[in-house]
């Protein structure tokens, strides 16, 4: 049998085709279908259609997608500008949304809208949340023109991923952080400047703060790995500065925190087939 005859009955089966169905789908007979299986090879100039029939690229009938996809995406990813990289890799990622609601019939349906940029209501941007719920893993997608992101979770059957997290205690540390509303004030200030140290003197002005609850509030931060203090050399001696630390721990937080926050966010689609606990 041909590579090309292997790789066609390979994702005939995974699509739980028959032989009839790919010939019908392609303009061909069972028959041809059968020869390809059995060593023949098709004509060169059929084979896109062989691949559109079967959900794969051409590459992949002749065997090298499944070594080859992962590394091309990232090749072409490092060859990207920055800005268009990250655009393109939302794009993938909206792709694997959609791809893992096992949804084939709406997958050009909901492709097109992602691309088209339909998120508008009332002629204003709005904001979409595509969420995946099941018991092999979590997939959440936000999408709107200005302000799109991506989660996914792969879970291991029967395990739990409580014990990777730390302790409650030590969470509740990290939540009573951004449940203060002057703390979260002072975040959300540090994260809207570039990414230099910040004198005392300025987060006060800005927030209208006194100097004493600023300093308070940066120890916090920085007790909470969330700021780093630097000591600046003036005419008039030493100042501290601060600056967010460059990991932009808080940043995903912040997301996920106003999807909750919205009380009844636009759902674009949604499967919950969650039988075990989440935790």
């Amino acid at each position: 049998m041909s590579i090309i005859g292997q790789q066609i009955k390979k994702y005939r089966m995974e699509n739980g085709l028959t032989q009839e169905q790919v010939g019908r789908m392609i303009g061909v007979t069972t028959q041809a279908v059968s020869k390809w299986e059995r060593g023949s090879t098709p004509d060169a100039e059929i084979l896109p259609l062989i691949a559109d029939a079967l959900g794969v690229s051409v590459d992949a009938l002749y065997g090298r997608e499944e070594l080859s996809l992962a590394v091309q995406l990232a090749k072409k990813l490092c060859k990207m500008q920055q800005e268009d990289a990250y655009r393109y890799a939302f794009g993938i990622c909206w792709a694997i949304e959609i791809g893992l609601s096992g949804e084939a019939p709406a997958i050009d349906d909901f492709m097109d809208m992602f691309i088209d940029r339909t998120f508008t209501e009332n002629g204003k941007s709005a904001d979409y949340f595509a969420k995946l719920i099941n018991d092999s893993g979590i997939a959440l997608t936000r999408m709107s023109p200005d302000f799109s992101h991506f989660f996914l979770m792969a879970e291991s059957a029967g395990k739990s991923i409580m014990p990777h997290f730390e302790n409650i205690s030590e969470l509740k540390k990290v939540f009573a952080v951004f449940a203060d509303e002057k703390t979260l004030n002072i975040i959300c200030y540090l994260y809207s400047l570039p990414h230099m140290p910040v004198a005392v003197s300025l987060i006060c002005k800005h927030t209208g703060y006194n100097h004493i609850e600023v300093e308070k509030i940066m120890r916090r931060l920085c007790d909470n790995h969330l700021v780093i203090r630097t000591m600046i050399a003036t005419a008039d001696g030493e100042m501290s500065s601060y600056s967010v630390r460059p990991e932009g721990f808080a940043v995903p937080l912040l997301c996920f925190a106003d999807e909750i926050a919205k009380n009844n966010p636009r759902p674009f689609f949604g499967t919950f087939e969650r039988k075990k606990p989440f935790l």
